[in-house]
């Protein structure tokens, strides 16, 4: 998915109104980039929980935190010094001060994530979070990761699955990693990494009330333009019709 930047900003939707955009998806499927373009162009706040879960997994392994202690890694949650820009214009992760932006997303985080994001005890703590934070925007905000439409923010008033196929998601994670990984090494960041995490939380099929969007075909200004677009007719009330 080829990401290009579109000139300018749409037009306020529900203005001075809730307005909270969940978007859930596997590894690679692109939520990430979507989720601050859609942002941007909605002039929405945005949240990206998934550099959460990679901030605290950090935070363990600077610390030296055994990640099969649950208990270690549940206290490590509480006691997290997290700040994280929430603005589609801007990205930085920061815990005790330290700019972690840039680290979080090496492989040996993204190895090593799913052993926080599986701690039930780092769910609630991180989640608990999150809720505070769309509140704190006063619920306008995109959100996205695994677990927005169905645990964080259940009742957002938008809600949707972004997905694609495998072959199109391990494509896009090579290309955005700069193809400084291998076929075994992708494998490892998407599907062994979205096999380990389902068994918490299911971000593979839309639950009722959510919107499913395959990106598969589409590049990413298409899928962009078709993520406004379910915003705009759930925003609306108006029905989908299928192609």
């Amino acid at each position: 998915m080829t990401q290009e930047t579109a000139a300018v900003a749409t037009d306020v939707v529900r203005p001075g109104k809730s307005l909270v955009v969940a978007i859930d998806g596997p590894s690679g499927s692109g939520k990430s980039s979507v989720s601050k373009e859609v942002a941007r162009r909605l002039r929405l706040a945005y949240l990206d929980t998934g550099a959460m879960y990679r901030a605290l997994t950090w935070y363990c392994l600077d610390a030296g935190t055994d990640l099969a202690d649950g208990q270690a890694v549940e206290d490590a949650a509480e006691v997290l010094d997290l700040d994280m820009s929430t603005s589609a214009g801007e990205e930085y992760v920061r815990v005790g001060g330290v700019d972690i932006t840039d680290a979080i997303r090496e492989p040996s985080i993204s190895a090593a994530v799913s052993a926080v994001a599986t701690n039930l005890g780092a769910r609630t703590e991180l989640i608990r979070r999150q809720r505070a934070i769309i509140d704190k925007h006063h619920r306008r905000m995109v959100v996205e990761g695994r677990d927005i439409t169905t645990v964080v923010a259940p009742n957002a008033e938008v809600r949707m699955l972004l997905t694609a196929s495998e072959e199109a998601r391990l494509r896009r994670r090579g290309l955005q990693l700069g193809g400084t990984q291998n076929a075994e090494q992708l494998a490892a960041q998407v599907t062994a990494r979205d096999a380990k995490d389902s068994t918490v939380v299911n971000f593979t099929r839309a639950a009722d009330g959510v919107v499913t969007l395959d990106s598969s075909d589409l590049d990413f200004e298409q899928t962009v333009d078709a993520a406004l677009g379910i915003v705009r007719r759930v925003v609306e009330h108006a029905p989908f019709t299928r192609d």
